[in-house]
């Protein structure tokens, strides 16, 4: 078994790293031979995507030119190690209402046609089937259903909607929200109760 776990946070002690930091001590325990494979957005850098990244994306290997080879390299890079997960936490905060930059770039680098999606007669297909997925949150207010917030949450819906599209469809949010008022800790002590559960429930 192997574990992809991916942090986003800018800050070292974010809840959300304190949070993936839990869930891969869980995932350990239930998993001792088990891979865990950690990419830290925060320390990558990823190159934004560009004219000859296109170019590479939708053309054979054997037709790059050098430069095109360098626009992909990260990409395959970061393709390869989700092909070889069976489970990925990602760490979340919220910035902004949204997703950090960091995350985004990531997913920007994924999104692969003929690698992690294809598009057929009866439209995109994801390629990743088969694979649990733990989106771990972090925010400063709460933005659940029927919260005054619940609209301002472009997070938790982008993601699962981007991840489906390339076949992560078993995907858990587990939300520590309240962060940035009274009642956080309640609130990560509640996250981290969560990330037992749904640990010990994918094994």
């Amino acid at each position: 078994m192997t574990l992809l776990h991916v942090d986003s946070s800018a800050r070292h002690t974010s809840v959300s790293r304190q949070l993936t930091s839990q869930f891969v001590e869980t995932w350990k325990k239930e998993n001792p031979s088990g891979e865990v494979i950690t990419r830290d957005l925060a320390a990558t850098h990823l190159p934004l995507i560009t004219d000859e990244w296109t170019q590479a994306s939708f053309s054979e290997p054997e037709q790059w030119t050098g430069a095109q080879k360098a626009a992909i390299a990260a990409s395959d890079e970061l393709v390869a190690e989700i092909l070889r997960a069976d489970t990925i936490v990602i760490g979340a905060p919220m910035y902004n209402f949204t997703i950090p930059a960091p995350l985004k770039g990531w997913i920007d680098q994924i999104v692969r046609s003929k690698k992690t999606f294809s598009y057929g007669p009866e439209g995109p297909k994801g390629l990743l089937a088969g694979k649990k997925v733990f989106v771990i949150t972090s925010r400063a207010g709460a933005y659940g259903p029927g919260s005054p917030f619940e609209k301002a949450d472009f997070q938790a819906p982008y993601l699962r909607f981007i991840l489906s599209f390339i076949g992560l469809t078993d995907v858990t949010f587990i939300h520590a929200e309240h962060q940035g008022r009274e009642g956080a800790e309640s609130a990560r002590q509640a996250a981290v109760a969560q990330i037992q559960q749904a640990v010990h429930g994918a094994h």
